[in-house]
């Protein structure tokens, strides 16, 4: 790697440039979940997200038990040293200012060794490379511990000090564009996912086909007066609608022969022939997702034959994640639902424009009105089949999701635009990270120092600062452990 760096640039173990730092220990019975005191904050492996230190979800302990050389400096970084969960293990984030407060056990730090840039230093383990490094070993060594061996073995490429402060300024410049990029880009999805449930809004209220009642409205006073006879005065009106339109209930609108109900109870053991079953992670809001679909054992599957798929039928999520709702695809005939999903069995509508209709603002706040439960919170089936419905003339429903579905293909389109921009802004950190550590982000002080005509301290000369520098503490340490076993010998 050295052959492959710039002039004046080297490398270094890890564990060679910085101090680490265990966590501190303490009794379960010691912690506390709120603020007391005489008491300290402790940040654990939770608190590393994407990079940054999070400072929620706190355990507090009694600052008895925090050393002073573990309180968080600015300049620290945090490592997740010891988890269940390979993916934590070796998680790292940099504290950019003192802190008062420490780390737990399953934790370390790793203090830059001044003079490096701490900065720099926390920078590299942000890294591709340094994550990659710490997969290699999970996956290897089938580690969930990261000890003293595993940082000498990761090479940090080093580069000289005033180069290291210019690589600093830029990274953190570039970075920050690409922070603003990401916020305008979640921008648009936010304003797409709202632009779709405007769609659907004036849909469901009769705005999106206004102009169309106006030339058919000889067509429409005809529907009203044959479904004047299905009005119900009993029922509530969610949403201002058209006069032409009629009240129903969900239940109206099914066949009199399959009544709205929900699947499989236990789905058993997962069966490689079995029958795909479909549960509300599944049942997404207006499609149905089949990647890594559960199968069942078809005698299980047989035991529920109601909620057994025909094609046409409206999947409703009524338990968990709820807000899923789709329209069934004629090729996911004979499939089965779970318990979590109601099917309701349209027939005297259009199955597309019911499927809009629950999937509204108005419909979805009437469910979540009657929400019942609290750990496990759902919509029973007899309030989802009184669902109100506001119902216009069958072809005007035909012209509702015709002009929907054209509208929600074109911000579907909109939204694979900036699906790939998305990708690309998602990758620019490390692409960014990955040229800083090359040394062709800023112009390396080799460069320079020659243009310029001038002598300039390479990373190795550095470099053995820093081990003179560390050679230094170690010497006042083992002094100190010295004086203190003469203590305990008097």
């Amino acid at each position: 790697m050295k052959d492959e760096l710039p002039n004046g640039w080297t490398t270094a173990p890890l564990d060679s440039i910085c101090e680490k730092i265990r966590g501190v220990s303490y009794k379960r019975e010691e912690a506390s979940t709120v603020q007391r005191r005489g008491y300290l904050p402790i940040l654990r492996a939770n608190n590393i997200d994407s990079d940054r230190l999070s400072f929620t979800d706190l355990v507090w302990v009694p600052s008895s038990r925090v050393g002073a050389h573990q309180r968080i400096r600015s300049g620290d970084v945090v490592v997740a040293v010891s988890s269940g969960s390979k993916s934590v293990v070796g998680k790292t984030a940099q504290a950019l200012t003192d802190w008062d407060g420490a780390f737990g056990a399953f934790c370390g730090v790793l203090r830059p060794i001044l003079p490096l840039n701490s900065r720099y230093f926390g920078l590299f383990l942000c890294t591709r490379e340094y994550r990659n490094h710490i997969s290699d070993l999970a996956a290897g060594s089938n580690i969930n511990n990261l000890k003293n061996e595993h940082f000498a073995a990761i090479e940090v490429p080093l580069a000289p000090l005033s180069e290291q402060e210019r690589i600093v300024v830029k990274l953190e410049r570039l970075l920050a564009k690409v922070g603003q990029c990401h916020l305008r880009v979640e921008k648009i999805f936010k304003f797409l996912k709202r632009f779709r449930q405007s769609v659907l809004s004036a849909a469901c209220s009769g705005r999106l086909t206004a102009d169309w009642r106006e030339e058919h409205i000889g067509e429409c006073l005809v529907s009203s007066k044959q479904a004047s006879s299905r009005s119900n005065s009993q029922i509530e009106e969610i949403v201002d609608t058209p006069d032409e339109w009629t009240w129903v209930t969900l239940d109206f609108l099914c066949n009199p022969n399959r009544s709205i109900c929900y699947g499989v109870i236990k789905l058993g053991i997962e069966h490689d022939q079995g029958v795909p079953c479909l549960r509300t992670s599944d049942v997404k809001p207006l499609r149905i997702d089949t990647v890594g679909v559960k199968r069942i054992d078809p005698l299980i599957s047989n035991q529920f034959g109601r909620t057994v798929l025909r094609g046409g039928e409206v999947l409703v999520n009524v338990r968990g994640t709820l807000g899923g709702v789709a329209v069934v695809p004629p090729e996911l005939n004979g499939w089965n639902i779970s318990r979590e999903v109601a099917v309701v069995p349209v027939v005297d509508a259009d199955h597309e424009f019911i499927a809009f209709w629950i999937a509204s603002l108005s419909a979805q706040g009437w469910l979540t009105s009657v929400v019942k439960g609290v750990a496990y919170s759902g919509i029973n089936i007899e309030d989802l089949r009184q669902l109100p419905v506001a119902l216009p003339s069958l072809t005007e429903q035909e012209e509702i999701v015709r002009r929907v579905k054209n509208l929600l293909a074109l911000a579907d389109k909109i939204e694979g635009r900036y699906m790939t921009v998305q990708r690309q802004v998602d990758s620019l950190p490390q692409s960014i990270l990955a040229k800083a550590f090359r040394g062709e982000l800023v112009p390396t002080e080799a460069e320079l120092a020659e243009r310029e005509g001038r002598p300039y301290e390479s990373a190795e000369q550095l470099l053995r600062r820093i081990r003179v520098s560390t050679e230094g503490f170690n010497h006042s340490i083992s002094r100190k452990d010295s004086r203190r076993r003469d203590n305990v010998a008097r």
